[in-house]
């Protein structure tokens, strides 16, 4: 199955965490995450990402498993997964391949990610890690602050791509602020592109803020969304919300 929505330079990866939040606090087997990842890529979501964090609080080992499995039926679509390299993300990597591992420098009992990595102070322990998930055929994305000063470290340490944490821009977006954070991630992904990294951006994106951030930042390839977009999905439905969010990335 090939995606008709293909041709957009950006593409859409869901992150269906917040699916697997609420199937977690009963036993019933739903909502469905599977289902809900199914119903995305139908709709033209180029991908879908999971979390899956060491106390298992919203993805659990089997999901990503079971996703795995799932996503061959979706050639040319991607599977992402996030986590800590230094805890449970590297035992998803070696034993599903995905298409991309993002490394995000979260502690174990973090309430959600909120800042990218310090290279100068783990740059040389997550070489090793890079090398090993390119070496199984995974591209690798680092979890970066939109500094502009610190893409060329991610390169340095092997790293594909860098994910901008974009939370800063969601919080000044609407205020007077908003053009002084959005230039810093403007800067920040040129610069990435001119080291040779691939730029993805996520955190706190939604439809409101996108697509004024991909026009200031015309090098991201990918944007991975999950809280607002389902969120979105509970009154508009999984496929017209990821139409809505493909709108806003053609716009």
């Amino acid at each position: 199955m090939t995606s008709p929505t293909s041709a957009l330079r950006c593409a859409l990866s869901v992150n269906v965490n917040k699916v697997a939040l609420v199937r977690n606090t009963r036993h019933l087997g739903i909502p469905s995450v599977l289902r809900a990842a199914e119903l995305c890529l139908a709709a033209g979501a180029h991908g879908i990402t999971v979390h899956p964090r060491p106390d298992a609080r919203h993805i659990r080992a089997g999901d990503v498993h079971e996703l795995a499995q799932r996503m061959q039926a979706w050639p040319g679509r991607e599977f992402n997964i996030e986590g800590n390299p230094f805890q449970n993300l590297m035992d998803f990597v070696r034993a599903v391949r995905p298409t991309q591992c993002t490394f995000v420098p979260d502690s174990e009992d973090q309430f959600t990610s909120d800042h990218g990595w310090d290279l100068a102070r783990d740059g040389e322990r997550l070489r090793p890690l890079i090398a090993e998930a390119r070496a199984l055929g995974v591209r690798v994305s680092l979890f970066m602050d939109a500094d502009p000063a610190a893409m060329a470290g991610a390169r340095a340490v092997g790293a594909d791509r860098v994910e901008l944490y974009t939370e800063p821009y969601a919080a000044a977006f609407g205020t007077a602020r908003q053009a002084e954070v959005l230039d810093a991630f403007a800067r920040a992904a040129a610069a990435a592109a001119a080291a040779g990294l691939g730029v993805n951006a996520g955190h706190d994106l939604n439809r409101a803020n996108l697509t004024p951030f991909l026009q200031a930042c015309p090098a991201v390839q990918e944007v991975s969304i999950g809280h607002a977009l389902i969120a979105d999905a509970l009154e508009l439905g999984y496929a017209e919300t990821v139409r809505a969010y493909l709108a806003r990335i053609a716009a």
